[in-house]
């Protein structure tokens, strides 16, 4: 039996057990809810840490089964806008006295993280985007 039924197997039994649940959380009176809710708590860190498991091995055993060089190149590539963008930002270009004055812990730190992340998402999306539109052109002039 191949690990790849063997894991839809797996997966299976867990959407089962997850809809058991949820019908027991649904239907059942609150206390039964309150107390299950703290223990299905459990059960969820249990089942993402197996789904995390599972995305590692095939990660990984997708990452040596194919071109290493190329996926390299492109986790490099991501971490490289990654730190640009966190270069570009300042941190500086908000003004953090009315956050503070409510009460919310925002340092500068937090605003370069925070720039940093949208700089990146600007980036990355334009990326997405033109690479749509090059396929897309591409297809267009090869028929």
């Amino acid at each position: 039996m191949g690990l790849h039924k063997i894991l839809k197997i797996v997966a299976f039994a867990l959407a089962i057990l997850g809809a058991i649940f949820v019908f027991m959380i649904w239907f059942g009176d609150e206390d039964t809810a309150s107390s299950m809710g703290g223990n299905l708590l459990y059960v969820s860190y249990v089942i993402l840490a197996l789904i995390l498991g599972f995305v590692i091995i095939f990660v990984l055993k997708g990452l040596f089964a194919g071109n290493i060089k190329k996926t390299l190149m492109s986790v490099g590539a991501f971490l490289a806008i990654i730190l640009v963008s966190y270069g570009i930002s300042s941190g500086t270009d908000l003004d953090l006295q009315p956050f503070v004055e409510k009460g919310q812990d925002v340092t500068e730190a937090t605003s370069k993280n925070v720039g940093a992340g949208l700089y990146a998402f600007y980036v990355l999306a334009i990326l997405a985007i033109a690479s749509m539109a090059y396929s897309g052109v591409k297809k267009i002039f090869n028929k």
